[in-house]
């Protein structure tokens, strides 16, 4: 026994040190390189690194992954010879890459290595894991629409819902990071219309055209100062592959109908994509009615007003999308686009002004009103990227875009009923109760040139510097015609018309830098803007005048790396907020007589500075994002709101025709507010199983808004929440159920409506080979026809409020079908115009005021 024993630690003796005096001299070698995403040029961080021998390729004898940038270099124990590296991340084609091993070379720089999007599919093997949907920066966050199955069915709209950051309430008004002043990218080419009208294009364009969306929390110096929340970027499906493919679309609903389709061509070094979609809808009339107390009259102390209204119109939308790769380090890419939409719409209402006991009238009239009108972007851009043959990181970007923006209205007004008879004519003089006919037309021509550079220095450091130049001419001219008596006799009215021209020159200069030391990224910037304005009058009342703006904006974001799935992130931005023209445009627009607004010339820009600081956790099952924002802003552009109590009514700008009469509401905009907000946002998803994903995105925030000036002061909490489960089913069917709601929201002079609560059920099944065709069935608020909208506002004097109820119910159904068949990656210019510099305009797109801005 002991002899046994001896031998047994003899034995595993020799194998120890056979083993070391192997390991000792096997030779040690230094692999690194970086891998970058073919389209975006930006590191891919976390990737699976695999390392085997050339003969033996399932034995792997070196694992690893990435850093944050991209970048890896490890340490490799192996005898010299042939090997094969394999990079792997989710969604991407795998790279393969072969290095031999020499004693006389101990560092193997394999260089950068591009990673494409996966093409391949696994033959017979169903693939039900989870794949993730939010990807984090340190300056942005970023949402997997594509990969979402509520994408199938749903609009850009109601997908955003699940954004992280993003909150979307039940009147379908949208902010980011708590602020509505936000601005809207399209594959990093903004429309102005887009950012003045989100809601409005956002809830008509299929999701299933998107790919993903970035929430971009900290703007650095390569953005335009221009927008408090930050940036939406929208990426439509446009990455593509060798050869082509074909996506037929089609929809229906209890509100309308259309259809779509989107098809591409790859050979050899050109690619060409197009996209078109047509929906109508004819949607049931809503209803609102408002309230208002004056305190201090008795004959006319309380106004109420009911009304009724519907719409019916089609929106479409198409792009058309080219690249040429000259050769392996000049790229050409051009775009032609537009969306747009022509409606027509009906309403009546009914007013009642009573005295002090709330029972006598002091006078009541009836209104009818009907017109159409129609709004477009249409826009074409060419960007050529120039890469250098040394680094392929360091790039220059030249960028060359057109936008046009023609809107129309016409609309007719017309005054019935008007009570007490025998005052009649003293009533449409002072309350300026005339039959009227409104024809505007309005324009934004705009033409940007660009010029980005960025270049490593070293390994670790990174700068980049641009400029611009825009040019953006806005024309208005809208025509009223009054008519007396209830005829249809109108007369052209040039002091109550319009007609302006409005030219913008803007200059604008950045530079940045990046900071990426193993986990750490570092990226402060400064960005410099002059805007200079010009406004001239060509008919009607309004006065020309011009205002020149110039700021200097910095910023700096923080991140680092916390183990292989976490992070934190930290930065500071100035953000400023210009007025547009409908801020600044002096118009006496009295066309409702107890409902008057005028702009204010003399508006500053506002500047909003905001911190932030953010933890992330995305793991295969349980991801979380944890985002603390405090903002400040001490001349924020105030909409401020009073009664005229003085009898005759008040004349405004020594102008005789620009009197409010007694008991109006008269409305305008100062640079007076001091605002303070502080708001927790929190996106949890849990992968529950590998059918299973539950998730909720939300928001808390306590806003202190006041002006010392006016004597305001208000101050109060808001939130809001969506969540929802999604589930596949036997026989692949996907089941999605989701819902969410809000408390109602702070302003300076009272406080917004609340959407409560909201719900809704989709299911989808694929069927075919590859999943060519795709049925999907929806419902939204079944149980509901209408919801109910309240807003409260109080100053001095008065009392205001109002509600509203609009359609609530919907359902119908989408189903899709694809053909073709593509096999590697297309490229786009990394660097491309991105115009954000302007506040939208206050009527979000109607032609009264100006549209584009």
């Amino acid at each position: 026994m002991k002899h046994r024993l001896l031998l047994l630690l003899l034995f595993v003796f020799t194998a120890v040190m056979t083993g070391w005096a192997q390991n000792s001299a096997t030779p040690s070698y230094i692999i690194k390189g970086v891998l970058l995403d073919s389209l975006t040029q930006e590191g891919e961080p976390y990737a699976t690194i695999k390392i085997t021998k050339k003969g033996a390729p399932d034995k792997a004898i070196k694992m690893a992954v990435t850093g944050a940038s991209g970048k890896f270099q490890e340490k490799l124990n192996a005898a010299a010879g042939d090997y094969v590296i394999t990079i792997s991340s989710i969604g991407k084609a795998v790279i393969t890459r072969e290095f031999t091993l020499k004693p006389s070379v101990k560092v193997i720089d394999l260089g950068t290595m591009l990673s494409a999007e996966a093409t391949n599919e696994l033959k017979g093997v169903e693939i039900v894991a989870q794949k993730p949907l939010v990807k984090v920066d340190v300056d942005k966050i970023e949402y997997n629409i594509e990969d979402d199955p509520d994408s199938k069915s749903n609009s850009i709209l109601e997908m955003l819902r699940k954004v992280p950051l993003v909150t979307v309430d039940g009147e379908d008004n949208i902010q980011v990071n708590g602020s509505s002043s936000f601005k809207v990218h399209v594959n990093g080419k903004p429309n102005n219309m887009m950012s003045n009208n989100p809601k409005e294009v956002l809830k008509s364009m299929p999701a299933n055209s998107i790919k993903y969306i970035e929430v971009i929390t900290s703007p650095g110096a390569k953005y335009d100062a221009e927008g408090v929340g930050g940036i939406l970027n929208i990426v439509t499906v446009g990455g593509g592959f060798e050869g082509y493919t074909a996506t037929f679309r089609a929809n229906a609903s209890n509100y309308g109908a259309g259809a779509g389709g989107y098809a591409m061509v790859k050979q050899g070094k050109m690619t060409v994509s197009a996209n078109y979609n047509y929906n109508y809808n004819d949607r049931p009339r809503g209803y609102s009615d408002s309230y208002r107390e004056n305190y201090e009259s008795e004959t006319e102390k309380y106004l109420e007003s009911n009304s009724s209204s519907k719409s019916k119109g089609n929106f479409q939308y198409g792009n058309l999308e080219a690249s040429y790769e000259i050769d392996t380090l000049r790229l050409l890419t051009v775009a032609l686009g537009m969306y747009g939409s022509n409606s027509k719409n009906y309403g009546d209402g009914f007013t009642n002004m009573y005295g002090a006991n709330h029972e006598d009238i002091a006078y009541s009239y009836r209104m009818d009103n009907h017109g159409k009108g129609s709004w477009y972007s249409i826009n074409g851009n060419i960007d050529y990227q120039r890469t250098s043959r040394k680094n392929k990181q360091r790039m220059i970007t030249f960028s060359y875009k057109i936008n046009t923006q023609p809107q129309t209205s016409n609309s007719y007004n017309t005054y019935k009923d008007i009570y007490p008879e025998d005052e009649m004519e003293e009533l449409v003089k002072r309350l300026l109760l005339r039959n009227y006919h409104s024809d505007g037309k309005t324009n934004t021509m705009e033409q940007t040139f660009q010029v980005d550079y960025t270049t490593p220095i070293g390994k670790l450091h990174t700068i980049e510097a641009g400029a611009k130049y825009i040019f953006r001419r806005n024309t208005s001219d809208n025509k009223l015609y009054e008519a007396s008596g209830g005829s249809e006799d109108y007369l052209y009215n040039e002091d109550r018309s319009s007609d302006y021209r409005h030219l913008n020159h803007i200059l604008a200069a950045y530079l940045g830098y990046t900071l990426k030391y193993k986990d750490f990224t570092f990226k402060p910037g400064m960005r410099y803007e002059q805007t200079i304005q010009r406004v001239k009058y060509i008919v009607g009342p309004g006065e020309n005048f011009h205002t020149n703006f110039s700021d200097l904006v910095p910023s700096v974001s923080l991140g680092m790396k916390l183990g292989k799935t976490q992070n934190i992130r930290a930065g500071y931005n100035m953000r400023i907020w210009r007025p547009g023209i409908w801020n600044l445009n002096p118009y006496f627009n009295n066309q409702n007589p107890m409902f008057i607004t005028q702009g204010n010339s003399d508006l500053k820009s506002e500047k909003s500075h905001s911190f932030d600081l953010s933890y992330s956790n995305f793991a295969a099952k349980f991801n979380v994002n944890l985002s603390l924002r405090h903002s400040f802003n001490n001349n924020s552009i105030e909409n401020i709101s009073r009664l005229i109590t003085e009898p005759g009514g008040e004349m405004f700008d020594d102008n005789p025709e620009h009197v409010a009469p007694e008991g109006a509401l008269y409305s305008t905009y100062a640079n007076i507010g001091k605002s303070r907000n502080t708001g927790l946002s929190f996106y949890l998803n849990w992968n529950a199983s590998p059918k299973t994903r539950l998730y909720v995105n939300g928001r808390g925030s306590y806003s202190d808004l006041k002006s010392e000036a006016q004597g305001l002061h208000n101050y109060g909490w808001n939130g809001s929440f969506y969540g929802g489960v999604q589930h596949t089913l036997p026989l692949k069917i996907r089941l999605s159920l989701n819902g969410g709601g809000s408390t109602p929201y702070i302003n300076l002079q009272g406080k917004g409506s609340g959407y409560y609560y909201y719900y809704g059920l989709g299911i989808s099944r694929s069927f075919m080979k590859e999943e060519r065709l795709s049925l999907n069935l929806y419902c939204n608020n079944i149980f509901e026809k209408y919801r109910s909208y309240n807003n409260h506002t109080e100053g001095v004097n008065f009392l205001s409020k109002s509600s509203s109820k609009w359609p609530s119910r919907s359902f119908g159904f989408s189903i899709s079908y694809r053909i073709g068949e593509l096999k590697a990656s297309v490229k786009k210019a990394a660097r491309s115009i991105n115009n954000d510099d302007v506040k939208g305009g206050g009527e979000g797109g109607s032609t009264g005021g100006g549209g584009g801005q």
